[in-house]
């Protein structure tokens, strides 16, 4: 059978589901409302039919616990949807394939990324290209050196980087690391992932601006705290 994830009909179906749920939502609701008045009745009306009133109770009992089932499968669909429109608009914006954006999207909130910046970098390093490696040895996605790679994940081998998962995780984990060495300056973080520390750090000894125009590239348009809590 083919996988339909990361396709339009997959988020057809979470669009779908979601309006069944409504539909089961309000009908619950609307049972409740009814048992609800019932249970409204004066008590010497209630204690004319006890053993109706006691089956209305239950059926009353049971239905607040399907719609409270009901909203927290409601809530989770509008999160599943609201997360596939982003995942789409990235694909769109990118022109790459839903698969790669919803792992890009994924991989960047689990590492403490914003999405924006995430993709930004990965356009800029290797144009979304998982087979990419520069003329001195940096791999994948992300574009890891491997030696940088194992400080983060020992072990962790050169033909492994080429992994699109491992390349994006080990990637937005090294960003993350450096934005809080650099205080929350984007930019300098996005000066040494390109540069290097050594790199930037002697420039700025010198008094000289380390920019070397990678950190407008990414940033262009770019607005963000470059992590999410």
């Amino acid at each position: 059978m083919r996988n339909l994830r990361g396709t339009y009909v997959h988020r057809g179906d979470a669009i779908r589901r979601r309006a069944r749920i409504q539909r089961a939502f309000l009908a619950a609701g609307a049972v409740v409302a009814a048992a609800a008045m019932w249970g409204s009745r004066s008590p010497s009306e209630a204690a004319a039919q006890p053993a109706s009133f006691l089956e209305e109770r239950s059926k009353m009992e049971r239905m607040e616990l399907e719609l409270n089932a009901a909203r927290g499968e409601l809530d989770l669909a509008n999160a599943q949807l609201a997360r596939w429109n982003r995942v789409f608009t990235y694909s769109s914006k990118y022109n790459i394939g839903a698969d790669l954006a919803a792992d890009i999207f994924d991989i960047a909130n689990a590492e403490g990324i914003e999405p924006d910046l995430a993709f930004r970098l990965v356009r800029v390093e290797s144009e979304f290209n998982e087979r990419a490696t520069s003329p001195v040895g940096a791999v994948g996605l992300t574009q890891l050196m491997p030696a940088t790679a194992k400080y983060f994940e020992k072990g962790v081998t050169r033909a492994r980087l080429y992994d699109r998962r491992t390349n994006l995780r080990i990637g937005f984990r090294y960003l993350r690391t450096l934005i809080r060495e650099q205080r929350g300056n984007v930019k300098m973080a996005l000066l040494v992932y390109n540069r290097g520390p050594v790199a930037v750090q002697a420039a700025r000894r010198q008094g000289a601006n380390p920019s070397n125009g990678y950190d407008n590239a990414v940033t262009k348009g770019y607005n963000g705290r470059g992590v999410v809590d």
